[in-house]
């Protein structure tokens, strides 16, 4: 392996040779190279090998284009592939020839290059402002999802992890559920019952994947914010998988970066089928595959997340996953808290008596200082305002 990168070609000269002679012989027309590449990279192996070249983030942004369906996640696409290709116009080499001109004047593929430039960012202007009016759509949805003590449970796992056949098996919604990468791009939610007959939201959302693109996580924000908001993450693990300890790890540092990880979870260990017989405690492999994890990224994994084996595919396990839910979800506790709210926003002092109970109720200047007895839902949906926990606390929930 060498010390150092190559900076022209990110291999070195040898490897490219090989390359060459190896798609030459194999008749190959593409080149993928598990990296990212920086423009200059990508246009010198091109023309070192004469295979076009593909990196990793532009095969990750292809899958993610075939895949999806809906006019949100065909936004979302778009907005990450035009940001990826934005810096790399300059690299199309021929197609945007700089030939003519002289001093002061621009030659007609210059001219073309910046025009080309322009269209992408008026398109990505364009597109962030659709997906920011869809963001605020769905922010819209899960404010009044949140209005009423229906707590939202979120499948969060690493790609072809069995997440929708999961979520088909546990509410017989029908989503697509297929072995290929990032099948599911747009979340889907459902109401099921749990065994204490409380109702919750369970939403089936997009796989993770070992170096997840930047670009991709941004444009996939408020699909993602459906996770960070959930009150319960059920973590789909594939038991079966060699690389699960890793997946495990990746799937912690992802939702790190989204704000979840102190979200409570359960480690769902998928296609328990699959296993040996003598394999079948979930915590000892729970605990296991947490260790292979903090051993993979070097963080610390909470060691304590409850773990159940359940199969997808046969409906094994999922009564004690049920069970593991309604131990685990907490129920809409109402504690006393403070806010301060511009009295501009009638709205939500208007939600704090109509849902909590008001103990006291004052005006300094522009803002309405309220003490409310409130649930959950309602601290969550106004923590914006909120200014601190009061020592006490309503002990028994008005919703149990």
């Amino acid at each position: 392996m060498r010390p150092v990168v190559e900076a022209a070609t990110l291999l070195g000269s040898g490897k490219v040779q090989e390359l060459k002679e190896l798609g030459e012989a194999t008749q190959a027309d593409v080149l993928i190279v598990d990296h990212d590449l920086t423009p200059t990279q990508q246009r010198n192996l091109e023309s070192a090998t004469g295979l076009k070249v593909i990196d990793r983030t532009q095969l990750i942004l292809d899958i993610f284009a075939r895949r999806a369906r809906t006019s949100e996640g065909r936004l979302q696409v778009e907005l990450a592939q035009l940001k990826y290709l934005l810096p790399r116009l300059s690299g199309q080499g021929v197609s945007l020839s700089r030939l003519g001109g002289g001093i002061g004047t621009r030659g007609p593929g210059e001219t073309k290059l910046e025009t080309d430039r322009r269209r992408i960012a008026t398109r990505i202007r364009k597109l962030e402002g659709d997906l920011e009016r869809v963001r605020s759509g769905r922010a819209l949805h899960r404010e009044k999802r949140e209005a009423v003590p229906v707590p939202t449970v979120s499948l969060a796992g690493y790609t072809n992890a069995g997440k929708s056949t999961l979520f088909n098996r546990l509410t017989a919604a029908g989503v697509l559920a297929d072995a290929r990468m990032f099948a599911t791009l747009d979340p889907t939610v459902r109401s099921i019952t749990l065994p204490s007959r409380r109702r919750i939201l369970l939403s089936d959302t997009v796989g993770f994947v070992r170096n997840l693109p930047t670009t991709l996580i941004e444009a996939f924000r408020a699909t993602l914010e459906e996770v960070a908001d959930a009150a319960l993450i059920l973590h789909i693990v594939d038991v079966s998988s060699e690389q699960a300890g890793a997946h495990v790890a990746e799937v912690y540092r992802v939702l790190g970066e989204i704000g979840a990880a102190s979200t409570p979870q359960i480690l769902v260990l998928n296609k328990c089928d699959r296993l040996a017989h003598s394999e079948q405690d979930p915590q000892v492999l729970g605990t296991r595959l947490l260790a292979q994890a903090r051993q993979s990224s070097g963080a610390s994994a909470e060691t304590a997340t409850p773990a159940v084996l359940v199969s997808g595919l046969t409906g094994e396990g999922l009564a004690k996953l049920f069970d593991l839910i309604d131990q685990v979800l907490p129920f809409d506790i109402v504690e006393t808290v403070r806010f301060r709210i511009p009295l501009r926003d009638g709205a939500a002092i208007a939600l704090l008596h109509e849902y909590g109970k008001v103990r006291a109720q004052g005006y300094d200047g522009n803002l309405c200082e309220i003490e409310v007895e409130a649930p959950e839902s309602l601290r969550r949906r106004l923590k914006r305002y909120l200014v601190r926990n009061s020592t006490a606390a309503v002990e028994n929930s008005v919703y149990k």
